[in-house]
């Protein structure tokens, strides 16, 4: 079911207040910042429901301000390559070969998926339960719409490698360096917290799970891995763990 494409709704403060957990950590210069980005997503990408799902308010406004968020010190231009939000009410189930629960393994069989992002100006498809959840409760280092819409920003270059369009030179040597450390150790099987095992699958996976990690639990990132958080912090141009703590 197609949405009709609007701003946020008068009572969009009352939904983030209630429903998104990270709000009350901003300053009024970032509330500011998010609101004017949430209500461009709101105008200017198509919002979808599937599988007989309806949205409302509470949906459409919890989502756009967790995808704000990623770029809230960037552009919305940064989300150019999003032709559309479509939300399912809990996990798709999909069928295919996936990475097995061990190293090394595969499965073939129906998996839940939590979220898609499709390249080439494709959508961003997203569990609302899921969603909700992380949005009302975070801490726990997963959040499906940080993961997903990390993934559109790592496409930007055309390739999804896990290394986003940066700049500099330097800026790419010292993330490329950076990166590789972490993501080799958790294909190895050593435990990197609170970086979750799935960045093991591939590199754009490892930047999707880091940007999770990021801003969803920030001080424990920058706790046991400093350097990684770092880099995140430079290429996003936000200090999460500050911003916890103050």
């Amino acid at each position: 079911m197609l949405h009709r494409r609007r701003g946020l709704p008068d009572e969009w403060l009352d939904i983030v207040e209630e429903h998104v957990a990270v709000w009350h950590d901003l300053d009024d210069e970032e509330r500011t910042l998010l609101e004017a980005t949430s209500d461009w997503l709101l105008r200017h990408k198509h919002w979808e429901a599937a599988q007989g799902f309806a949205l409302d308010d509470e949906i459409t406004v919890t989502l756009a301000v967790q995808a704000a968020l990623l770029v809230l010190r960037l552009s919305v231009d940064e989300y150019r390559e999003v032709s559309a939000i479509i939300v399912y009410p809990t996990a798709m189930q999909s069928r295919g070969v996936y990475a097995g629960p061990v190293r090394g393994t595969v499965t073939d069989g129906v998996v839940p998926v939590l979220g898609e992002a499709h390249g080439r100006r494709g959508p961003v498809l997203l569990a609302w339960d899921e969603a909700r959840e992380a949005a009302r409760n975070p801490g726990r280092g997963h959040n499906v719409v940080f993961h997903e819409f990390a993934h559109k920003l790592d496409m930007l270059d055309d390739l999804l490698d896990g290394t986003p369009p940066l700049g500099r030179r330097g800026d790419v040597d010292r993330w490329i360096e950076v990166c590789t450390e972490a993501y080799g150790a958790l294909r190895d099987g050593i435990e990197r917290p609170p970086l979750q095992p799935y960045g093991a699958t591939n590199p754009a996976e490892f930047f999707a799970v880091a940007t999770e990690a990021f801003f969803d639990v920030p001080v424990a990132l920058e706790h046991h891995e400093p350097r990684l958080y770092e880099v995140m912090r430079d290429f996003y141009k936000q200090d999460p763990a500050t911003r916890s703590n103050r």
